[in-house]
């Protein structure tokens, strides 16, 4: 800590960061995106992926994202990638994930479209992070 600096201005220049984690879903040879319609990233296309809760594990958050926003319940298979970009940007975590149940649902209120779409046709859209999920979809297919 600088001497200059009181402990209240140091703890506030320091970076604060949250974490994400998303699932790649693939299936038939096409995988699941969801269409965000938050205002930062309104019409972008992205991964089922949220913010990690306290006290929830990783695997939990991803389980959790995939049926808050398609409505599927899924198995996770592996962890995928990590990703971190910026101090200022969150650490996102994948996770490859199969479907065990549900169906494919999204709340209305936070996601405008999901869909399945071909590898190439995902080069083709409007990507939130293109870095994430198409670094996600890549490791998938491994």
């Amino acid at each position: 800590m600088s001497e200059m600096m009181d402990q209240e201005q140091y703890e506030a220049s320091i970076a604060k960061t949250f974490i994400v984690c998303g699932v790649v879903i693939e299936k038939d040879g096409e995988y699941l995106l969801v269409q965000e319609k938050q205002p930062k990233a309104y019409g972008k296309w992205n991964l089922p992926a949220g913010k990690v809760d306290l006290g929830e594990t990783l695997n939990q958050a991803a389980v959790r994202e995939a049926k808050e926003e398609c409505g599927y319940d899924v198995e996770l298979i592996r962890h995928l990638l990590t990703l971190h970009q910026a101090v200022d940007r969150p650490v996102m975590h994948s996770y490859q994930a199969r479907i065990t149940g549900g169906e494919l649902l999204f709340p209305e209120d936070e996601i405008l479209d999901a869909r399945w779409f071909s590898a190439d046709e995902i080069d083709k859209l409007e990507l939130r992070n293109s870095e994430f999920i198409l670094g996600s979809i890549a490791a998938s297919r491994l």
